[in-house]
């Protein structure tokens, strides 16, 4: 518990392994997942590594485990997950995982090529079936025609034309018009020798018409029929509609032309018989062959249902230790090799803690490799920052990131997540106090924590749930503090508790009290239990016309009230800082200072209200201590900062208690005069024992050279030494004064930023009343049976509008407000995050975020 404080102690690291057991190690180090390994190549091509060729292998590996993935979800084929985590192989199980995954793969292409190739058939088949049944109809047509001429009954013209365009008319839309088709007899009857027929896409259909009347100027007859069941395209899997077309022409040149056109279309033709006899024949053969293309194709889909649900048993374990195995070649090429070529060097931090839990997962991997050598782990000297680690569980995980989004906090820097845990839900819950909407908060909550096993394993791939599920105790302990503090103002959903009675004291009778709405009651009257209300707000105060102006004084002083504290709280915090890292000086000139300004200033301000609340009450006979007396806080501090003397009404004191203008002023010069204090006194300082020590080792360096050169000159580099010097002066001169003027200007507005809790959570309360008046009030008025049903859908939109809109929304922006009062009010205080974060070699990560990777 304590490194949730303060970030872990870690240490840097080197590693000795033999190499024969090096890979088991880094295996027992990955499933442990508490050392994070630093780049001893980064000077070094990717390609140029030593184990490049096995995570090249890996690659490959990975690339045939993702396609049979890819197969079994176009099956629809459930792949099954046993939760289990499989060790990483060892190396030479690499051999029989690539010829495994070899053979699958080649036997699915294999299959699949087949299946291909039988759908096409299928399809050409399928095509020609509907060629011949459907061209029997245009065939008939044309012979209806030539009987018709011949019995005299149309001209030749006449005939041929409504022949062949009856049903579907086959009219010609071009620039000049509508054109309608037709021949002479003899025509006809050569018309009838040459044809194409074959099948194009439905949508392809206008444009086809439109290109062969122009391109064969109107020479042509296209009669079309649709197909009406869609068929399966044998390369995409996908469902297209098709038409049946037969074109009728008159010479060679026509035909080139059309199958020219009907190329450019990608129209499939296909031969079909003229006689009705040899049409009938090739149609019983059709239908044999795709009856027996069906068979075959059954067979070869249950084959490769067959090896697609072999494979889905252990895709996930294979994915698994794919993986590992590419992770641990990756993590080896991070290390160096000795002289020998048969040592591996690594350098890795570690949590100093966790030292000895480190070095029993090496030995164990040691003894799996066989090695009799065993692994040296030695701690040495780090010239820069050890990465941050903070141990976390999975409730104080949510909180953690909160911080983290912010900035990771510098090694060893004071965590404020532990503080944060109670602060954020609370500050929350001012601005949305409300016990029936804290209550709908808290139950979801509550679900998602009792349901998390369940929930989690679904892995939902939707962001705003995994936002939600992510921060389940987040919301749990914000839904909480939101009842409480709904208790505190007695509201729920707008309306109150009545628990303890009221303990206002009216006068007047009942009458009086429904007829007139301008009556007041007294305060001086109204305790007649002699005491308050116990908890919370008398409920006497929802049913007055002057809530607002009441509750308005009240949740604004508490707003400032509870902001000054937790600003107090943050530059205390600064001091545990300070002592840890020893810096005594900035004790001294900052923290000392910033604590006499916030509590000189501020601290004083809400130590004023504490008085007013005492010392001045309706009861008291003497007018000076009544209401009518009571002074304004914010005018009386605007006084004081001002240096301007307070006024007040006639009979009353200016003073709230004795000696008030002299500690006023006295306060407030001292709390100006730690502007300069932290402006100058930590520059000054530093540059003083900076000019010391620069002094210092001059005074050495004159003195050892008197013997060599005579009169003692200085050395030559001291000019720059006073350049680089002054330089450093002028930015630590600007540094410490941005930081000043940061702090002294922040404590005003950062003030006036907690005023953010009152107007939230008046605008919350206010708009739960107005979806009550204007909703559910409505749904209230009739008595009748009517009433019943008026009343249930004029709920569901109560409910809903509440769900959507005060809990959902206005809950999203009070999270948004808290999120900012502890990011720039809170940890400005006294937190850095300039930190880096600890990323251990650790295969529950990499797992987690290739799943991650694979769901996007």
């Amino acid at each position: 518990m304590g490194s949730l404080f303060r970030s872990e102690e870690m240490t840097l690291c080197q590693l000795f392994l033999q190499s024969e057991a090096a890979y088991a190690c880094v295996s027992e180090l990955g499933e442990l997942g508490l050392v994070q390994f630093r780049d001893l190549n980064r000077d070094v091509n990717a390609f140029q590594r030593k184990f490049v060729n096995e995570v090249r292998r890996c690659d490959e590996m990975e690339r045939k485990l993702r396609y049979l993935e890819k197969e079994i979800k176009k099956d629809g084929i459930p792949m099954l997950d046993t939760g289990e985590n499989p060790e990483a192989p060892q190396p030479r199980e690499m051999i029989d995982l690539e010829a495994t995954f070899e053979k699958l793969e080649n036997e699915l292409r294999e299959v699949n090529q087949n299946a291909e190739a039988l759908k096409r058939n299928f399809l050409e088949l399928t095509e020609l079936k509907h060629i011949l049944r459907k061209t029997q109809v245009f065939f008939d047509e044309c012979r209806y025609a030539l009987r018709l001429q011949q019995e005299g009954g149309l001209n030749s013209t006449e005939s041929m034309t409504r022949a062949l365009i009856s049903d579907d008319s086959i009219v010609r839309q071009t620039n000049a018009g509508p054109v309608q088709l037709g021949v002479d007899m003899e025509g006809a009857r050569k018309l009838m020798m040459r044809f194409v027929a074959g099948v194009i896409l439905r949508e392809r259909i206008p444009a086809f018409e439109r290109m062969l009347w122009r391109a064969c100027r109107g020479n042509v007859f296209l009669r079309q029929a649709e197909i009406e069941t869609p068929l399966e395209d044998p390369s995409t899997g996908d469902q297209v509609y098709k038409s049946v077309f037969i074109i009728f022409f008159q010479g060679d040149q026509l035909k080139t032309r059309v199958k020219k056109i009907c190329e450019g279309f990608r129209a499939t033709l296909y031969p079909c018989p003229e006689a009705p006899a040899d049409r009938r024949e090739m149609a019983m053969g059709v239908m044999t062959r795709i009856e027996d293309l069906n068979t075959v194709l059954g067979q070869t889909q249950d084959h490769r249902h067959r090896v697609l649900v072999a494979a889905a048993k252990n895709i996930k374990n294979w994915f698994v230790k794919v993986r590992k195995i590419k992770a641990i070649y990756h993590t080896l090429n991070l290390f160096n090799l000795d002289v020998t070529q048969k040592c591996l060097i690594a350098e890795c931090w570690v949590p100093v803690l966790d030292i000895e839990t480190i070095q029993l997962a090496l030995r164990r991997g040691t003894e799996r490799s066989g090695s009799s050598v065993p692994p040296i782990l030695n701690r040495m000297d780090a010239f820069v920052d050890p990465p941050t680690y903070n141990k976390t569980n999975k409730f104080t995980n949510a909180f953690q990131n909160l911080i983290d989004a912010y900035g990771v906090a510098s090694y060893r820097e004071i965590n404020p997540t532990p503080y944060t845990i109670i602060t954020f839900p609370f500050l929350f819950a001012i601005m949305f106090g409300d016990m029936g909407h804290g209550a709908i908060m808290a139950i979801f909550a509550a679900w998602m924590v009792l349901q998390e096993k369940p929930l989690a394993a679904k892995k939902s791939d939707n962001e705003i749930w995994n936002i939600f599920f992510g921060g389940r105790y987040i919301i749990l302990l914000m839904g909480l503090f939101s009842i409480y503090t709904g208790f505190i103002y007695n509201d729920i959903f707008s309306k109150s508790f009545n628990i303890f009675s009221s303990h206002w004291l009216t006068n007047y009778n009942k009458s009086t009290i429904h007829e007139n709405k301008f009556l007041q009651l007294n305060p001086s009257t109204a305790d007649y239990w002699g005491t308050p209300y116990p908890l919370g707000i008398d409920p006497v105060w929802q049913m007055a016309d002057n809530k607002i102006v009441f509750l308005n004084g009240y949740k604004m002083k508490i707003s400032i009230i509870i902001g000054v504290l937790h600003m107090l709280f943050g530059v205390s915090l600064s001091l545990k800082n300070y002592k840890y890292f020893k810096n005594q000086l900035s004790i001294y000139c900052e923290f000392i200072p910033q604590l006499i300004f916030l509590c000189f200033l501020f601290l004083y301000m809400v130590l004023l209200m504490f008085l007013k609340w005492i010392l001045y009450y309706p009861t008291d006979a003497n007018v000076t201590s009544s209401p009518y007396c009571a002074p304004s806080i914010l005018i009386t501090f605007i006084n004081m900062v001002l240096f301007k003397p307070s006024t007040t009404f006639p009979k009353c004191d200016v003073n709230i208690y004795g000696g008030q203008q002299f500690i006023q002023k006295a306060l407030t010069v001292i709390a100006f005069l730690c502007i300069p204090w932290m402006l100058l006194a930590k520059p000054i300082l530093v540059m003083r024992n900076e000019k010391k020590e620069h002094q210092l080792l001059s005074n050495n360096h004159v003195g050892g050279e008197n013997g060599d050169i005579e009169g003692g000159l200085p050395p030559a580099q001291h000019p720059q030494e006073n350049k680089s010097d002054e330089h450093a002066a002028s930015e630590m001169f600007i540094h410490q004064g941005i930081h000043t003027i940061e702090y002294v200007l922040g404590s005003v507005s950062h003030t006036a930023s907690y005023l953010r809790l009152w107007a939230l959570s008046l605008a919350h309360a206010q708009l739960s009343e107005v979806l009550w008046n204007m909703v559910l009030k409505n749904g209230l008025m009739s008595e009748s049976w009517v009433g019943g049903i008026i009343l249930w859908a004029v709920f569901a939109f109560w409910a809903v509008l509440t769900v959507g809109i005060l809990v959902m929304m206005e809950g999203l922006s009070a999270f948004l407000h808290t999120l900012r009062l502890h990011w720039v009010e809170f940890q400005s205080k006294f937190y850095s995050g300039l930190g880096e974060t600890f990323q251990p070699f650790s295969f529950e990560i990499i797992l987690d975020q290739a799943a991650q990777s694979t769901e996007e």
